[in-house]
């Protein structure tokens, strides 16, 4: 017991420490969680003694969270919205992927059939812990960018599940018949989705609602945190990993009240768990291992990078720009933390070689260390060789600009908006980070500027100190959100205004000091009053 404290007073301190080094650095702190698992293991003499299953499933908790996080991020609404993000490029990426990698594994390094097939769709996938945990902290997810590796990776984090079903087939003794396992399973699947939009749906918004309306905060803490073990239990139960369970109760809880509540009460726990999980990574790091084979790990590291991010370029271009596509591409260039369990459970079932395991796993760990390094400096680094068709904004554009208004998102509302300043000869600015948006208001000679308004950068530059308004039109609550609390935070004295469409919003904005909120549906009925008053009524 001393000993196992001992440890984890360590893990603490060394961790710690190393991430205000590294924070200061600029570095991602999974790279110190990582080093710290490789201290630990080398400090405490643990080289020997094989994790504990209990331990594992506290790491693979992390990973649970941060499903749970998405799927708040990712409601049903907005599922159906980026289904051509999810099964359009997510399906193209992983497939054409997994058969470029299947084919060098084959005829490049002469392996067998079984063991390139698992090579292929473990190297297929990317790293949901790191490239989302990176997207969420710098508001990255909201980008053309972010929203397109974001659809790309959640069609892989639901691809798992078939691939895991299909490794059991593979390694199942009894040699029962695929359609069999894949009728067993669609069943299974019917009956977790079900019982937890059915059943989990209506226990969710019970417990959610009562323990907020105890204003106690531990019980509405108790009551997320039941829901998530919960869901994430009985999706195992049924053969499914823990993450699709937290997914799907992440997906409800996003179509209530609760979801930006219960998403910032999580966040200690997801990120305390995520830096458990690559602690347990780094413990795997095999330092002798890695300096003998450190020219083959690194050269088929870049293999495997500059392959997926020649495929993924391709698949997302065929919709998206060069510099979308190019970012994009980039960021999901790594291989993923599933592939840790993959290569597990072929190597236990007799599909891998132990030497070949440890390979792999190396492979994989230096991917994911590498990855923090460049992945925050993936957009200025593809901004600056390729040159937009669209103006963005510069930092000295609007020196001496005053008394403008600054209109945040050219779509249909902002359309009017600008017709309206148009009419009463009002100097306005539009910005947008839509390039389809942008492209239209050009071809009617507005002044518009690609940017998201939610950056710093941006409304410095648009001198948004010294306009006379903001006034913002998206529909995106999260957009609106974020850029509400950009404006409000770089100046108090602006008049900023929003449109929002239900009272759900309007409420979810209370807490902002915003200058006017519009009711859109609120303002169509006192116009229809109005416009009703103004008509000759006749009275019999």
């Amino acid at each position: 017991m001393d000993n196992a404290l001992l440890i984890i007073v360590s893990a603490l301190g060394i961790s710690s420490v190393l991430n205000i080094i590294l924070k200061k650095l600029g570095i991602s702190q999974i790279i110190g969680y990582i080093f710290t698992g490789t201290i630990l293991v080398y400090s405490f003499d643990l080289g020997n003694i094989k994790l504990s299953s209990t331990l594992e499933h506290i790491g693979e908790f992390g990973i649970v969270f941060l499903m749970f996080t998405i799927g708040l991020e990712i409601s049903l609404s907005k599922m159906n919205s980026m289904k051509a993000e999810i099964f359009g490029n997510g399906f193209l990426q992983a497939t054409l992927t997994a058969i470029a990698i299947l084919s060098i594994a084959m005829y490049g390094f002469d392996l067998d059939f079984k063991s390139s097939l698992i090579i292929a769709t473990a190297f297929a996938l990317s790293s949901t812990a790191v490239v989302l945990s990176y997207l969420k902290s710098s508001k990255e997810i909201y980008t053309p960018y972010g929203q397109r590796a974001t659809g790309i990776l959640i069609f892989q984090d639901i691809a798992v599940i078939p691939l895991l079903i299909f490794l059991g087939f593979m390694t199942n003794e009894g040699h029962e018949s695929v359609w069999v396992i894949f009728r067993d399973t669609a069943i299974s699947a019917v009956v977790v989705v079900g019982l937890l939009f059915v059943v989990g749906k209506r226990v969710m918004t019970w417990m959610l609602h009562f323990s907020a309306s105890s204003d106690v905060d531990e019980l509405f803490m108790g009551s997320v945190l039941f829901i998530v073990i919960s869901a994430s239990l009985l999706a195992s139960y049924f053969g499914f990993t823990y993450s699709l369970g937290a997914f799907v109760a992440g997906m409800i809880i996003a179509e209530t009240k609760y979801h930006h509540k219960v998403e910032y009460d999580i966040a200690p726990f997801k990120d305390i768990l995520l830096g458990t999980f690559f602690i347990i990574v780094g413990m795997k790091i095999d330092v002798g291992y890695f300096l003998d084979h450190l020219t083959i790990i690194i050269g088929i590291f870049l293999l495997v990078l500059i392959l997926k991010t020649i495929i993924t370029y391709l698949v997302v271009k065929v919709t998206s720009g060069h510099g979308t596509s190019l970012k994009t591409a980039l960021s999901i260039s790594q291989v993923g933390e599933f592939s840790f369990v993959i290569f597990a459970i072929a190597s236990v079932g007799g599909l891998l070689e132990k030497d070949l395991e440890s390979l792999l796993i190396l492979i994989v760990i230096l991917s994911m260390m590498v990855t923090p390094f460049f992945i925050s400096r993936i957009t200025s680094f593809v901004d600056s060789f390729i040159e937009d068709e669209f103006i963005h904004v510069e930092n000295t554009s609007f020196d001496g600009r005053e008394n403008h208004v600054v209109v945040c998102g050219y779509s249909v509302v902002g359309k009017f908006v600008t017709a309206h300043l148009d009419e009463i000869d009002a100097p306005y600015i539009i910005i947008d980070n839509s390039p389809k948006h942008v492209q239209e208001a050009m071809a009617e000679d507005k002044e518009v500027y690609l940017g998201d308004m939610s950056k710093i950068s941006i409304i410095e530059a648009l001198n948004v100190k010294k306009a006379a308004a903001v006034i913002v039109t998206l529909d995106n609550l999260e957009k609106k959100r974020l850029i509400c609390e950009a404006v409000l935070k770089h100046t108090k004295d602006v008049n900023l205004i929003v449109k929002v469409v239900s009272l759900e919003e309007k409420e979810a904005l209370s807490d902002l000091d915003i200058t006017v909120i519009v009711d859109g549906k609120l303002e169509i009925g006192r116009i229809l009053v109005e416009r009703m008053i103004t008509c000759q009524l006749n009275y019999s």
